[in-house]
Order: structure tokens, then sequence, then C-alpha cells
């Protein structure tokens, strides 16, 4: 389940595109029919004037993140409604990064594909796609939302009921027996990510993984990363946990799906398949493992409490509780950013970053973090609010 793909059930689940668009292969003849369906909503909106932001709700957004939730989607899909939702002025907000979590608690994993699962989006496709998939889920929606069509989506439902089949039931489970009980992506909070991070935790491969701490092996960006990791003297063990910094919405620049830490060559010699993963920057829905990411406030900024994570410190994950903690006191904690704050104003990059013009200089001052979207601050609903590069 890949973002593209994510991004196409959510749209459909937002009720903004036809159902059986969302699945349906490039080279199906599916697609001259919904191609058409798409041109009659075309003209029908244009025709009653009807804008995105009147027909997108609360209710629209509760059941795309029910629908993500659903499918194990990419964890991408959390940035972009968040940018989504922030743009408007009824939902900035209303929706925020613990809704994904609070929805996800109830919601289970139905969709039987990879990473998550075995199979992939042409056998969801064949098994029914999103219709089969919202009328599995109906009990858990809410129906009253608008669609583009005019309708709401419990109408549409109606209109198009599906049976359900053997093969159908395979890869779309039925309430009763998901894939994953729920919370397919979690959202973790505590000392070294107070505004959030996501993990698709149903993706894990070692789900031991999922409650750990272990010493912490730091990358302070990718150039060190791919310098470092595959050194045969890197202190690392099975039970060390990877930490990339830099990759965030203003590190990188741009947030990269770099977020996939690759396992260290001379474990992955000796049979290591998982590690536990943290990264600020964003990674392929295709891509599993025990991977926490979006890690805000990212460590580029100067009061970032990511930004003091060292080697050889204790990081602490229990996804039954939502926590990702730092092991040290709150007084040493303080004592390192205010260490690093000083040491980072003589910086020739964080100079730089202060001092840039043009779109990357625009770019680094107005964007916003990941549980905020990593949009432009003043493009939200609510008008600009600074991030602080100094």
């Amino acid at each position: 389940m890949g973002t593209a793909s994510t991004m196409a059930c959510i749209t459909a689940a937002l009720g903004l595109m036809p159902l059986r668009g969302a699945s349906a292969p490039a080279v199906s003849s599916s697609r001259l029919r919904i191609a058409e369906e798409t041109g009659a909503n075309a003209v029908s909106v244009a025709k009653a004037k009807r804008t995105p932001q009147e027909i997108l709700s609360k209710e629209s957004f509760l059941n795309a993140i029910t629908v993500l939730q659903a499918i194990g989607g990419s964890t991408n899909a959390v940035v972009h409604l968040m940018a989504i939702a922030n743009r408007h002025p009824k939902l900035q907000g209303v929706i925020t990064l613990q809704t994904f979590d609070e929805i996800g608690r109830k919601t289970p994993l139905l969709i039987d594909l990879k990473p998550s699962g075995d199979n992939y989006m042409n056998d969801f496709h064949n098994a029914g796609g999103m219709p089969a998939l919202l009328h599995t889920l109906r009990p858990l929606l809410h129906l009253s939302a608008m669609t583009i069509s005019g309708q709401t989506l419990g109408e549409v439902l109606d209109s198009s009921p599906f049976r359900t089949f053997p093969y159908s039931r395979q890869i779309i489970r039925p309430l009763s027996d998901p894939l994953y009980p729920s919370s397919s992506l979690v959202v973790l909070r505590g000392n070294i990510a107070p505004d959030g991070a996501v993990m698709k935790a149903s993706a894990s491969k070692d789900r031991s993984l999922l409650s750990h701490s272990g010493p912490a092996v730091v990358f302070e960006n990718s150039a060190d990363l791919a310098r470092r990791i595959d050194d045969p003297e890197l202190p690392v063990t099975k039970d060390s946990v990877l930490v990339l910094k830099g990759i965030g919405p203003i590190g990188n620049p741009g947030m990269p799906e770099a977020g996939l830490i690759p396992i260290p060559r001379k474990l992955a010699a000796a049979g290591v398949k998982d590690m536990l993963r943290l990264s600020d920057g964003r990674m392929s829905g295709t891509a599993g493992g025990t991977i926490i990411l979006h890690i805000s406030p990212e460590s580029a900024l100067p009061d970032s409490p990511f930004g003091i994570v060292r080697t050889g410190d204790i990081i602490t994950c229990d996804v039954e509780s939502r926590k990702l903690q730092l092991e040290i006191s709150d007084e040493e904690m303080r004592a390192r950013i205010a260490e690093r704050k000083k040491a980072l104003v003589e910086e020739t990059a964080f100079l730089e970053r202060r001092n840039r013009r043009g779109y990357r200089g625009l770019y680094e001052r107005s964007v916003n973090q990941a549980q905020d979207g990593v949009d432009f601050d003043f493009l939200t609903a609510a008008g600009p609010r600074r991030v602080d590069v100094n």
C-alpha cells in the first residue's frame, strides 16, 4: 500500500472521487468508465458551484482516517491529511495528530496488503476495492458525510450494493476477523517527541520491538548515515536503536523519504531483519519495519529535544502506552539543549539558513512541522505562525 494508492483510497473516502477509481489498474478498461463518471462529477459541481471546502467536513476526515487505519496505509497520508485539514477554516485545530490515534484504537486493519500483509493493490481491486471496503467498514463510518456527487456517503453505498465472495473475504477481512486488531498507525509522544511521532505498527517485522529499550546509535544526517552505516567497526548490536537526524522539513530541507534506515551490513549478514529505528523524516508506504517517523519538533530546530540525542543514550519505545522516551533527566535535557543552541549560532550552515534569501529562505522560515502538515504557514486557515530557525 504505497503512498499514491493510499491517497487514492483516502480521496475516495473524503468523497472527492468515484470509489472504484481508487484501485483500478491504469491498464484496466474500467478506467474509461471512471473517467466518464469523473467528468460528470466535474460538470455537476461546476454547475452547482460547489467547492471542496463545502464538501469536506469533520465527518469526511474521520471517514478518511478510518480508511487509512483499515488499509494500513502510508504514514505520508498523515502529513497530507493534516495539511488539507489545516487549510480548512472550520477544521484547523479540530482534526489533529491525536485524531489519528483515537480512530486507530477502534479501527482494525482489514486489508491484507504489503507491507502489513501479503498482497498487492490489484488484488484489493479484484476483491472489490473501495466499495467492498466501505461496505465492510459501514458501522464505523459517518454516512452523512457529503460527496462530490451531491449524495451522502450512505446514499452512495446504498446505490452500489456489494455482495462479498470468498476471494473478497480473503483480501478484505470482515470486522470480526481482522488482519491486525487495531491501531495500524500509532502516534507516539515523549520527551524527544513532545509534538508527536508516527509509526506503522502493523508493518513491524519483529513485534517484540514494539516495546523495547536500547542504546542509540546516532547519525547526524543522511551523509553521515551513508558514510558509517556499513562500517564493520560501527558500535551497534541488534538491540541498538538507530537514530537519523537532519531529514525533517527544514533540516534536509524537504522531509525526504529517507526514514527507512537500512540494517547495518554486519547485522544483516548475521540474519537481523528488523531494528527499532527513529527519524524526523518520512518513509515510503511500501516500506516495512519497526520505524518511528515524523519526530517533532525536528532536529534542525535549536530547541528540538530530538536534536540532542547522543550515541549511547537509552531510548524506550512502548507502543501500548504510546511512549517514546529518552532516558535522561529533565535537567540533563535542558542543559544539552542550552549547550546545543550556543554551539549552533556559530555553525556556518545555521548562519546561512538564518540569512538565506529566495524561495528556499521563504520555505525554511514558513514551513510547518510534521504534525501540522509540512505546509506553508501563510496558506493555513490561521495564517502565519513562524518557525524559529534562529
